[in-house]
């Protein structure tokens, strides 16, 4: 087996989850970024499940991982654009919550 090729994996998962979470942080008044850092977290987090997954030979819960992705991802893009449409921007600070 080789090791190196997932530890590799596995580490590229890791760091693309903290610098993920990094600018989630930075960038948290604007929806777009933050949509965008969430879905650069679930490819971390497919990277260390394709790892780990693999190297015990039950490969196939990472696609299960992957249908949760993709519908968070069309989950996120729906609230966004009803947001534009409904404040004109995607700055969280423009939505408050007295508006009704």
């Amino acid at each position: 087996m080789n090791f190196s090729f997932f530890f590799g994996c596995f580490f590229l998962g890791m760091i693309s989850i903290f610098i993920s979470m990094f600018i989630f942080i930075i960038q948290r008044f604007h929806f777009l970024m933050s949509l965008l850092c969430l879905e650069f977290m679930v490819l971390g987090l497919f990277f260390c499940s394709l790892s780990v997954y693999s190297w015990k030979g039950e490969s196939f819960l990472v696609f299960i991982l992957l249908s949760f992705a993709a519908c968070e991802a069309a989950l996120g893009l729906g609230l966004l654009v009803s947001l534009i449409r409904s404040h004109g921007s995607d700055f969280l600070k423009v939505v408050s919550l007295y508006e009704c």
